[in-house]
């Protein structure tokens, strides 16, 4: 009895739907041609993270080695962007991480990647309402630009200048009322305020390497007692100097902090129904814009690091401050107009995913129906535009920027690894007409009917995918989920494995035996032989180096900041458990 129960309730958490038919690729509604979502993708994803990163990062984590972090983050998102390109081809739907994971491992993961989705996108926004409250500090002269103090605060209200939080917040709900009216958002919009976004990057990079000195990337203690710091024993906060200062675990820890600076690039997948041949134009656009996105940011910590020495970035320090310092004051406001610019395209950025994940669980039953609620004659979600509203200014007001920068990125590195996981799981799995409940009745019965041979799993007979060669593929990508886990959590232990500590270098072994027998493997398992514009080389090893990487990359994030993800999982749990797991449209 207890048996068919537990069977019964683990087969709820694998349920998965059966998708509709996609839309022809001779539909007229598909309109968006491959620039338009190189458009999307750059613009989604730079924003108001590089105004505020560099300086965050550089001031306290990793000094002039904030190039390297950014290098690291990029790696783990081209990484994670070869995986969105391939698993649009295997499921040519607008969706995202949420459809994706709920067709391929079940409606458990689905939940939890929509529920990290919400909560990196209103963690994202509270950091652009933390963004707006700095640059309107800054130009309204209230804490940090006392330059401009006496200049700007006679003309503008004095309650802007003691509460720029309030007008900030207020301009986050005058776009959500904006969009509740539905104004129009048209991809010619994105395209201008993406090309000026651009164009005041670039300036800076340019910028940058004209009034730029290398020195600053060589700082030594002598710097430090010319630039008036005497006490040289207080300087720990600020490193001891040269390209890195803070060591390794500096540039480990602000590469965690800087992939924030690439959340946004998978808004593409959700515009695969409105895409021009989606197949070839889908993960073109995704990789285009990433590396783009990378350039940019590369070149921008470069100029700003040599421009600046890193110990004169303050907490809250931000991309214009770095022309007052080099003397070019009207290339501060050039710059601050182009960070007004992204604060208020990244608020809108970033509106229209959460209402719509938001809608998307409300629908299939796995939040309350009352948020799937729509305004009588606008079509969008209201009580979604309420919660937005009211969490994301709470988080802006009692969250400070980092926890913030590392809530948004956790949820995101985890989406990434499901991704990932999909991926290895689509590319080893029967051909299949459709996503769905009838292929899962299969799958089910399939492993079953084979026997399961240990010759069979290193030398199958078939050269083709079967039900139990996916079967097994499934077992062990779970299992190398949880391999990958754990050996990041050693290796986070770096200094204790540097010392020589044979327990723990023994752990490691065992560790990377485990993890390269079941690569193998999986690596012996017949792949699908459907012919796909884009797929990933070298499977199933990238699959398997981009979910290290997010992992380890989670791996550094505070105790303080899993405590609070901890939190919201409990939360997003409990709502599954008790409505969810019995309400889901698919039970």
């Amino acid at each position: 009895m207890l048996r068919q129960a537990l069977r019964r309730f683990s087969q709820k958490l694998v349920r998965r739907p059966t998708l509709k038919e996609p839309v022809a690729e001779n539909d007229p509604q598909r309109s968006l041609s491959t620039l338009n979502l190189v458009a999307l993708g750059v613009g989604s994803t730079v924003g108001i993270g590089v105004y505020v990163l560099v300086g965050e990062v550089a001031a306290s984590q990793a000094g002039p080695s904030i190039v390297i972090c950014f290098l690291a983050a990029g790696l783990s998102s081209i990484l994670a962007a070869l995986c969105y390109a391939e698993i649009t081809a295997w499921v040519p739907h607008s969706g995202s991480a949420y459809l994706y994971s709920h067709v391929t491992i079940g409606e458990l993961w689905a939940f939890i990647t929509g529920w990290n989705f919400i909560l990196s996108y209103v963690a994202g926004t509270a950091i652009v309402i933390q963004a707006g409250t700095l640059a309107f500090d800054i130009l309204l002269g209230n804490q940090n630009s006392h330059t401009l103090h006496e200049s700007i605060t006679q003309q503008v209200p004095r309650v802007l200048v003691e509460h720029p939080n309030f007008f900030v917040v207020s301009l986050v709900y005058f776009l959500i009322e904006l969009q509740t009216l539905r104004f129009s958002q048209s991809f010619m919009v994105t395209k201008v305020i993406t090309l000026v976004k651009l164009l005041v990057l670039g300036f800076v990079i340019i910028s940058g390497f004209i009034k730029g000195d290398l020195h600053n990337w060589k700082l030594t203690e002598k710097d430090f007692l010319k630039a008036g710091l005497n006490d040289t024993s207080t300087l720990g906060h600020m490193g001891s100097g040269g390209f890195v200062p803070f060591g390794f675990k500096g540039i480990l820890r602000g590469a965690a902090a800087c992939f924030y600076a690439f959340i946004g690039f998978d808004n593409i997948v959700t515009k695969v129904e409105e895409a021009r041949n989606p197949q070839r134009s889908i993960p073109m656009s995704i990789v285009i814009s990433l590396f783009i996105c990378f350039f940019l940011y590369f070149g921008v910590s470069v100029a700003l690091t040599l421009m600046v020495p890193y110990y004169q970035f303050q907490r809250g320090s931000t991309l214009p401050e770095a022309f007052l310092h080099i003397g070019w004051d009207p290339a501060y406001y050039v710059v601050a107009f182009g960070f007004l610019c992204s604060l208020l395209a990244n608020v809108s950025g970033f509106m229209v995913p959460i209402r719509q994940m938001i809608y998307r669980m409300a629908q299939d039953d796995f939040l309350f129906p009352a948020l799937a609620r729509v305004q009588t004659g606008t079509c969008t979600p209201l009580m979604a535009n309420v919660i937005f509203g009211i969490i994301a200014p709470i988080m802006a007001f009692f969250f400070g920027l980092t926890d913030l920068l590392d809530l948004s990125s956790i949820g995101i590195l985890l989406t990434h690894s499901l991704v990932a996981i999909c991926v290895l799981i689509c590319r080893y799995q029967p051909e299949r007409r459709n996503w769905g409940n009838e292929a899962e009745m299969q799958e089910e019965n399939g492993p079953a009917a084979e026997r399961l041979t240990l010759q069979g799993l290193l030398f199958p007979c078939s050269p083709n995918p079967t039900p139990l060669s996916g079967w097994v593929v499934r077992v062990c990508s779970s299992l190398l989920a949880l391999l990958l886990t754990l050996l990041c959590l050693v290796l986070a232990q770096w200094p204790v494995l540097l010392s020589g500590d044979p327990v723990w270098i023994s752990v490691v072994v065992v560790l990377l035996v485990l993890i390269i027998g079941i690569t193998v493997v999986i690596w012996k398992q017949p792949q699908s032989s459907s012919p796909l514009p884009c797929k990933v080389t070298a499977l199933p090893l990238l699959p398997l180096l981009s979910i290290f990487v997010n992992v380890y990359l989670m791996m550094q994030m505070a105790g303080g900041t899993w405590a609070q993800f901890s939190v919201w999982m409990l939360i997003g749990f409990a709502v599954y458990l008790a409505y969810g797991i019995q309400y889901s449209l698919f039970t």
